[in-house]
Formats: structure tokens, sequence, C-alpha cells
């Protein structure tokens, strides 16, 4: 199967450089394992043999759960989806957050992925809906909510690059560097990885909920992170966006700026002073659901967020919203509206990557919104692939999470049913040579039995 598919790739890189068409086919009670869908298994109904619906996105390859580690337990389901790319060698590695385990996929040659095994749930712990995984050098930092005293999994990342295939006879589990436990359970963490801070949020036990900072700056194999400050006066944070601002608001270039998602409000905090971290702004908006995520425009005027719950929770149908802020002020950010998508399903998670919005939908799977113009709300629906085909309903089964950023131009998209997807943009016409060249060579060194 990965050979035939690897083969069928590279015959269509031939076809479009003749010439040719490269086509392309929260924290609530929906969203525990109980009332998932359960994880679907092999090559059945719906499988990467009967096709996806998808625009502008080709399928490179897929694992289902019970590839990556989850061995047939049923109520063990998919969330979280990270990426490592190995400075030295180039290689590129998917980091999946299942329910009870992190697992390490090797996506290097992205038609055929090579399952390397797994990081096990802190001890004492159980299996849960969140997990969720960030990278600093060559570390990736794991946190899980309401799940007893889970604390920061550290993990060095360079045991993947000596780990062989994992099987399900002969499954590998990893060990961890240490175990944070300053926090027990946490909803999330993002890492600045300008200033090497990890900014923790979620955690009912420290900070309200809030910023929980750790400084990783020393955080090589064997050290763990040090405290660095908390900030708890919005109290609970979901999801939060940090970054070294060059934005166009002069007051506060070079100064570390985090861009949080409070459940009910945009929250702007300083976050230079570790040790007094200030408000700039709060923000709300009229029947505000669950702001659960968002993320920055490259040029950090504009953020884009997701309100989980205004789908679900709404009594008349309506499209999936993408909500525009204009951050170009700091201190008085406006919200400018919205986009509505082409599917009525549930949104979870965005990532900016140049001029394209890449969106984990749930039940409608990855869509890809490329900006025409933000200030005037002007997007396009530029591609998507529907990773749960079963149905288009809004509940919380289907995509949780996307990586875009592997300098590959791979694509990884987590579905809580359906495991690990990798899959590329179809390249536009004034990349289309370079890209077909470099996939070329890759045919031509595989056939050669050569190997990174």
């Amino acid at each position: 199967m990965r050979l035939s598919l690897h083969s069928y790739w590279c015959g269509m890189l031939v076809i479009a450089l003749s010439g040719g068409a490269l086509l392309a086919h929260d924290d609530n009670d929906g969203k525990g394992i109980n009332a998932a869908a359960g994880a679907n298994y092999g090559f059945g109904a719906n499988s990467f043999t009967d096709g996806f619906d998808s625009k502008n996105i080709n399928l490179l390859s897929h694992l289902y759960l019970n590839e990556i580690g989850n061995l047939g337990a049923s109520n063990v389901i998919g969330n979280d989806i990270w990426g490592w790319t190995d400075a030295s060698s180039g290689r590129e590695f998917a980091l999946m957050g299942l329910t009870n385990r992190t697992s390490f996929i090797e996506v290097t040659d992205p038609t055929a992925p090579v399952y390397l095994g797994s990081l096990k749930t802190t001890a004492g712990t159980g299996n849960k809906a969140w997990r969720d995984v960030k990278v600093y050098n060559e570390q990736a930092y794991i946190v899980s909510d309401n799940n007893g005293a889970h604390g920061m999994q550290v993990f060095d990342l360079t045991q993947l690059l000596t780990a062989s295939a994992s099987s399900t006879e002969s499954p590998t589990y990893f060990s961890s560097v240490g175990v944070y436990s300053a926090f027990e359970e946490a909803h999330n963490i993002h890492i600045n990885e300008d200033t090497g801070y990890a900014y923790v949020v979620g955690s009912p036990n420290v900070a309200s909920g809030g910023l929980h900072v750790l400084d990783l700056n020393g955080g090589t194999a064997g050290v763990m992170p040090t405290f660095a400050g908390n900030f708890s006066a919005d109290g609970y944070t979901h999801d939060t966006q940090v970054v070294s601002y060059t934005g166009p608001d002069s007051d506060y270039v070079g100064q570390e700026i985090a861009f949080s998602s409070n459940e009910d409000t945009l929250t702007i905090v300083n976050v230079t002073d570790k040790s007094n971290m200030t408000q700039l702004s709060r923000v709300g908006y009229s029947g505000a659901e669950y702001v659960h995520q968002g993320w920055l425009s490259e040029d950090q005027r504009f953020f884009f967020t997701n309100d989980e719950l205004d789908e679900y929770r709404s009594d008349d149908p309506m499209n999936t919203r993408t909500r525009v802020w204009d951050v170009s002020d700091l201190e008085n950010p406006v919200l400018l509206g919205f986009h509505s998508g082409e599917k009525t399903t549930i949104d979870h998670n965005l990532y900016v990557k140049g001029d394209y919005v890449f969106q984990a939908n749930y039940t409608s799977g990855l869509r890809v919104l490329k900006i025409n113009d933000a200030a005037s709300l002007d997007f396009e629906e530029w591609g998507y692939f529907d990773t749960y085909g079963n149905d288009d309903a809004v509940n919380f089964n289907g995509a949780w999470s996307v990586y875009p950023y592997f300098e590959s131009g791979t694509i990884l998209v987590s579905d809580r049913q359906n495991g690990l997807f990798v899959l590329s943009a179809v390249p536009e016409p004034s990349s289309l040579s370079f890209i077909g060249l470099v996939g070329i060579a890759m045919c031509l060194r595989r056939r050669r039995g050569t190997s990174d």
C-alpha cells in the first residue's frame, strides 16, 4: 500500500510537469471521550482506499489510531498535533496526542510515515480527552487537562533519531526526561521560540488558570524548566499565542506580547517583565459563546479567532464563523466582523502560514482560507480535506488540530477517530516546477534504495 501510493504520487508529479493538471481531491461535556464516536480501525469504510472529499489538498499517507500506538481500545481517541524538524538532518517528525499517550511518527518521506513509539501518560493519570504538546529546541513539552497530577512531561526528541519502527506486536515505549510538577493538570501550552519561554494555561491550581510562565533556556536533556512568573488578572486562559512583537503598534515593538483566548474575551498582555506582566486590553463581543483559540496574521496586524460553541449552541444554524480582530492598537483591539465558511460545523484550532489560515473544523476536517484582504473580511475557501467523512454534524468528532509549518510543505492533521493524516497543498504554478523537481529527486533516491 505504501509503495503503490508513493509510485502514484511520483507519477502525478511527472504528469504535472509535462503540462497536465495536478488535481487533489472544550471544555464541555460534548468533547469528552464517552460522548465522542469511537475510534476507527484498519482500512474499512471511509478509509483512504475509498477516498476523502477534498479540494486543492493531496493525501500523501494516513495512519489510523491502531497504527500509532492505540492497541485496540475503543475509548482511546486522538487530539493534538505538532511537528519537530531535526536541525542537523532536516528529518521531520509528527508528535500526535492520544487520550492516554503521545505518539511519535517520522514523516520525512510523507508517503511512507514510520511509527516509532509512544510516551505514556504520566504514571497515575488516566485516559482523558485533552493532551497538548509543543516543542522548543530538541525537547517536547506535554500537558494534559482534567487528568489528575499529570504535570508537564519533558521529552528528549533526539531519542527519535536512532529509534526503529515500532509495531503492534512489539511496541516501543519511550521515557521522559522528567515531569515538571508545580501544577497538576493544564489545558494547553504555547512556546515563544524566539525567547525560550513557555506559557502554560488553563491550570486550575496555578495563576487562577491564567499564564504560568516557564523558562526553557536551560532545557537541554535532563534539565527541568524553571518558574518565571504568573499572570492571573483575567482568570482562566484557554489558549494563547505569545510573540516577540514586530507589529504596527510602535509603543510595543520589541516587547513580548500574549494574545489570549479567555473564553469570553480576547485579552492582550505585555509579558516582557515576567515579574510584572500587565494587561493591555480585554475585549469581548455580543453573542460570544466560547472564545477558544486564535492566531496572528504574519504582519501581526490581525488576530483570527474561533468561537467553539457558537455553532453548537445557536438556535439558528450558522456556518462556521472565523472572527477577525484588528489589533494594530494593542490597547484598543477592534472586532471587524467574521468570515462565514461553507459548512455548518464547529471550528476548533487554526494556524496562519503566509496568506492562508489552516483550520481544523471537526466534522468538516481541514479547511484552508486564503486571506485576500482581512481588513474588509475578504477570504475565500481555497482548499479543504474532509478527514471525517461520516457526516458534517455539529458535534465534536473529527479533526482536532493542524500543523502546517514544515519547510517541506507537508501538512499534518489529527483526527479524533481517524488518526493522523499527512497532506500537501496543490502547489501554485509559480512554485510547481521547483516542488516537482524536488519530488522527482526523492522518487529517484527511493528507487535506488537510498534513504535519509
